[in-house]
């Protein structure tokens, strides 16, 4: 296992819950605009831009088992079409809600008589350290989910064309002549010379066999 790094409160991913306080019901709406972090998107697919503004809207919610984290970021996402390879941009909004728990209470908020040595049931749960909550991670899996898998410059786009591989966009009535194999054969065969047929018979170029002198 990895070894835990501790929240940093200068990252503008990490959120302070000291104002909003453990009395339950307590409500706390933040907006911060942040850099995107690294990687932020599916990787060689489209991604929000290293450093590029991710605008977040939450709503804090304090309960008995911790803070419930309730928001939407609001990015540019930058990729390629998967049909014509064109470079696109496309707004993302990604919806998210994480519950982040008090280190000292259990999943029904009572506080814990001490330490529980198995933190199997703890794989999956997020803490907060201090009074803090890193929000990194929820975002990521947020913005992942949001944004396409497949992703196209416009719904109908026709892609490119499989023989020589223009953009299809860019030339409605582009086509290509369809060749029959079979006809280019014979077509083949009907130019060829007479020399190359004697040639091919083994006869001597241009000179009648029956003629004798």
């Amino acid at each position: 296992m990895a070894p835990h790094t501790r929240l940093d409160h200068r990252n503008p991913l990490v959120f302070d819950t000291h104002e909003l306080g453990r009395r339950p019901g307590a409500l706390q709406r933040l907006t911060r605009t942040i850099d995107a972090p690294k990687d932020l998107g599916i990787e060689g697919v489209i991604g929000v831009p290293e450093g590029a503004s991710v605008e977040l809207e939450l709503r804090l919610e304090s309960v008995m088992e911790g803070v419930l984290v309730t928001g939407t970021a609001r990015a540019q996402a930058e990729g390629e079409c998967v049909r014509c390879l064109e470079p696109l941009q496309l707004d993302v909004e990604a919806d998210f809600q994480e519950m982040f728990s008090y280190p000292d209470a259990d999943d029904r908020g009572r506080v814990k008589a001490e330490p529980a040595d198995d933190a199997e049931d703890d794989e999956d749960r997020l803490f907060l350290e201090d009074g803090l909550f890193g929000l990194e991670p929820v975002l990521r899996d947020a913005v992942v989910l949001a944004l396409p898998m497949q992703p196209v410059c416009q719904e109908d786009c026709p892609g490119l064309c499989s023989q020589c591989g223009v953009r299809l966009a860019d030339d409605p009535d582009h086509h290509h002549d369809a060749v029959d194999i079979r006809w280019a054969a014979l077509q083949g065969l009907a130019g060829t010379t007479s020399d190359e047929k004697d040639e091919m018979s083994g006869a001597e170029p241009g000179v009648d066999e029956k003629q004798e002198k």
